[in-house]
Formats: C-alpha cells, sequence, structure tokens
C-alpha cells in the first residue's frame, strides 16, 4: 500500500473511533439523564425592632459665611446637649457629612450675581443610634425643637438579623419542598433527591441621605416595612408608631423526578 493510501486509511479509522466514543457518551448521557423540576419558595418573618437609626441634619443660611457657620455650630451644639441630657451615649452619636455651599442668584441678569455669591448654605448632619425604641418619640420630637430643621432618614433595624433570616430560609425551603411535592403527586410521579439550590435573602436599608459616610455599617439592618410617622409638629401628643420590619428569604430549588 502507498504512503498516501496508508494516511488515508488512518484517518478513516480514527474518525471512526471518534464517532463511536461521541455515539456512546451520548448513548450514556440519554440512558442516565433524569427528568426534573424547578421551583422557589419564599418566606417572610416579622420582628420588632431593637434599634433605631436617625440622620438627621442642620441647615443654615446667611448673606456672609461666618453668620451662617456660627449659626449652624449654636443649633448643632444645641442638638448635641440635648441627646447628652436624654441620656444618649457619645459613641452612640457622629458627625456623618459637613456641607458649605456659596448660593447664586441665577434669576439675575446681572454678571455680578453670578460670580459673586448672595448667600452662604452650611449644613451638617448627625447620625444617631438609639437602643431604647420606646425613646424615639421623644428624642426626634426634641431634636426638631433643639435646632434640627431636616430629618433625612430614619432607619428600624434589629440586631438579630442573622436569626431571623435563618427563621426566614428554612421556612423557604419548606415552602419550596411543599411546592415541588405537590406539583409531582398530582402528576402521579415521586419527588428525587435535590439537583440544585441557591438562596436569596432579604434585607438592607434605604434612605435619602446628603452625605456618603453612613456610619456604623457593621449593623445588621433588615428592611422597614409597615412603619408609620406622622407630621412631625409642635403637639407633643403626636404618635409615632414603630410597627414592624421585615426579614425575608428566597430559595430556588431544583428536584430530580423519580
Amino acid at each position: 500500500m502507498s504512503l498516501a493510501g496508508m494516511l488515508q486509511h488512518q484517518c478513516v479509522m480514527k474518525t471512526t473511533i471518534v464517532s463511536v466514543v461521541l455515539s456512546s457518551l451520548l448513548s450514556f448521557t440519554s440512558a442516565f439523564a433524569q427528568p426534573q423540576i424547578n421551583v422557589a419558595g419564599s418566606a417572610e418573618v416579622k420582628v420588632a425592632p431593637d434599634e433605631i437609626h436617625l440622620n438627621v441634619a442642620v441647615e443654615t443660611r446667611s448673606e456672609t459665611l461666618e453668620p451662617a457657620r456660627l449659626e449652624n455650630d449654636r443649633k448643632i451644639g444645641a442638638a448635641l446637649a440635648f441627646l447628652k441630657q436624654s441620656g444618649i451615649r457619645s459613641q452612640d452619636i457622629q458627625i456623618d457629612y459637613i456641607s458649605i455651599q456659596p448660593d447664586y442668584d441665577y434669576n439675575n441678569s446681572s454678571s455680578e450675581s453670578h460670580v459673586k455669591p448672595v448667600a452662604y448654605i452650611v449644613r451638617k448632619s448627625v447620625e444617631i443610634r438609639l437602643t431604647d425604641v420606646a425613646s424615639f418619640q421623644n428624642i426626634l420630637t426634641g431634636l426638631l425643637t433643639n435646632g434640627v430643621n431636616y430629618v433625612n432618614g430614619i432607619d428600624f433595624r434589629t440586631t438579630q438579623l442573622r436569626k431571623y433570616r435563618d427563621q426566614a430560609r428554612a421556612m423557604a425551603i419548606r415552602a419550596a419542598k411543599e411546592k415541588a411535592e405537590a406539583l409531582v403527586s398530582g402528576l402521579g410521579a415521586k419527588l428525587g433527591r435535590v439537583n440544585s439550590i441557591n438562596a436569596c435573602d432579604g434585607g438592607g436599608y434605604c434612605g435619602n441621605y446628603w452625605g456618603a459616610n453612613r456610619g456604623f455599617n457593621g449593623y445588621n439592618n433588615a428592611v422597614q416595612n409597615g412603619v408609620a410617622l406622622n407630621d412631625v409638629a409642635d403637639d407633643s401628643t403626636n404618635a409615632f408608631a414603630v410597627g414592624q420590619i421585615s426579614v425575608s428569604a428566597t430559595v430556588n430549588v431544583s428536584f430530580l423526578i423519580e
């Protein structure tokens, strides 16, 4: 046999062997493949918050910078003194953000009004951690009557977030399994072993803040849910209902069907 013939013969043999191997693998995969069912389970645990974070601010304005700064310092000082008198620990109070901003009159056609500020705005925000949830109304009302003129954010939290997330996740897994069993048994089949699972935990906080520094970030938190805040007024009888927060979990599970 010529060299060309021998090479062609070897090439055909290799192609045949590869084809046989591929066919065997496909047959093996088909023989052992099992149908599966994908389900999602969700659960939610409602808990009373045991910690509240407040982010409040003082804004002052004056035609020149120094009076605006001095007035802001005075009001911030009054707010901090009130917090100290109320028994809030110094480590639970943090200056969160400071801003000094010139203000220009863009409605004035004069070119000078676009170069020279017509006023200066000084802002300072303070973040406060309240571990006594029952004091929430008195603290917030007291701050608003002691210099604070903005409430940037109110964050209701639980310091036992891990515990409640574990509870919610266990409930979500049960819900997923019950759903899968109901679907499969309705078709006369039997639920097999778990093929894959992944989880998504719900929890976080939201708010409108001036500052990028959130402070106290090491603490876990949960999504505020069903919390009612009445409009703040001078009337001390105003009620602030803390309500409950929600800790949720969702799992996606894939079961084999026997």
